[in-house]
């Protein structure tokens, strides 16, 4: 929770913290980094903290590189205000039986955070997809909001369990 705080921080003073999409430029194809760009400016500072906190650890993966900077990309589908942002967390980790439910549908109306919150990694993938991401990158945007019961067993997931600890400090 701390670290959601943290991030809406951020989020609200974003227009004074420092963006060096150079470096984004530099993992993306043409297409990627067009949708990059389309997310607002906060989101893509938490992007560039997901890739400099992975780079650090001495990742390199290109399909990570790609992941760390597009995994919220599907939230550009619709409107999402901090608030709301806000809203779809905390149902989410207090409630999640009624976050389930309201999930479910449209991204229109009283439902459209919780609905977002959910479909985002799924439209994400999609957007990449189309954009020319690897498979690889695809997939990991694709799941990472879904947590391993599991130790990883596999590059896939060493790859995804780097992607969450990183995005979860960032």
């Amino acid at each position: 929770m701390i670290g959601r705080v943290r991030q809406t921080l951020q989020a609200t003073f974003a227009w004074v913290l420092p963006l060096d999409e150079q470096c984004a430029k530099s993992y993306l194809n043409e297409a990627q980094f067009a949708l990059f760009k389309t997310m607002r400016r906060s989101e893509r500072q938490h992007h560039l903290r997901v890739l400099e906190k992975l780079l650090k650890k001495g990742q390199n993966h290109p399909a990570l590189m790609t992941a760390a900077l597009l995994h919220d990309v599907g939230k550009t589908r619709a409107r999402f205000t901090i608030i709301e942002r806000i809203l779809a967390v905390l149902v989410k980790k207090f409630l999640p039986r009624q976050f389930e439910m309201w999930a479910n549908g449209e991204a229109n109306g009283w439902r459209q955070p919780f609905v977002m919150s959910a479909k985002h990694p799924e439209w994400g993938a999609e957007m990449v997809a189309t954009a020319g991401g690897d498979a690889m990158a695809v997939e990991l945007i694709r799941q990472h909001q879904i947590r391993l019961d599991h130790p990883p067993m596999n590059e896939f997931e060493n790859l995804l369990v780097a992607l969450q600890a990183s995005d979860d400090v960032s």
